[in-house]
């Protein structure tokens, strides 16, 4: 295969496999709910994504690629972000993994500050598993001490996120 044919497949994998990955998380968490803590707060809202790939390899059958994300979020999190995923795939259409790591910076219920956030998804078999954290002890400004999950959602092409968190009370 030619570079273009190669990196018109990553590109379209890694783009196939981060649809799945929210698709199948928002079935997930609507079938087996987590529990929830008493003093979590929750912040809702959509977000845009650009995805861009950066380096892209295969060889031996499986894909390898990194991609830089570009996100706007709006809603109860108003925040730019700027992140990198890796991506792995083999043969298998609709199987495969991504980490991805982004740093957020805006507002989240009127505190300002920034956080990182980190994601782990992998499908295979029609089974998805998806995580986004926050890192710990990564909140700045009026987010110092922040932590929580971050739920991402897509329904009828529009991405959104509903983020429960946990921060110390305001100073």
């Amino acid at each position: 295969m030619g570079r273009p044919t190669v990196t018109r497949i990553l590109r379209i994998f890694a783009t196939a496999l981060l649809s799945c990955a929210i698709a199948l998380l928002a079935v997930a968490q609507t079938s087996s709910p987590s529990p929830k803590k008493d003093s979590a707060m929750h912040a809702k809202g959509t977000f845009d994504v650009k995805v861009a790939p950066v380096a892209e390899d295969k060889a031996d059958g499986i894909a390898l690629g990194r991609y830089s994300l570009d996100k706007q979020y709006h809603g109860d999190l108003e925040a730019a972000s700027k992140g990198e995923m890796l991506s792995a795939g083999g043969e298998v259409k609709g199987s495969g993994a991504y980490v991805a790591v982004e740093r957020v910076t805006g507002t989240l219920n009127g505190r300002k500050g920034s956080f990182a956030l980190a994601h782990k998804g992998t499908m295979g078999q029609g089974k998805m598993e998806l995580s986004v954290t926050v890192v710990p002890d990564s909140g700045t400004g009026q987010l110092v001490g922040l932590s929580g999950t971050l739920n991402i959602v897509i329904a009828d092409g529009k991405h959104s996120y509903d983020f429960e968190y946990s921060l110390p009370p305001s100073q």
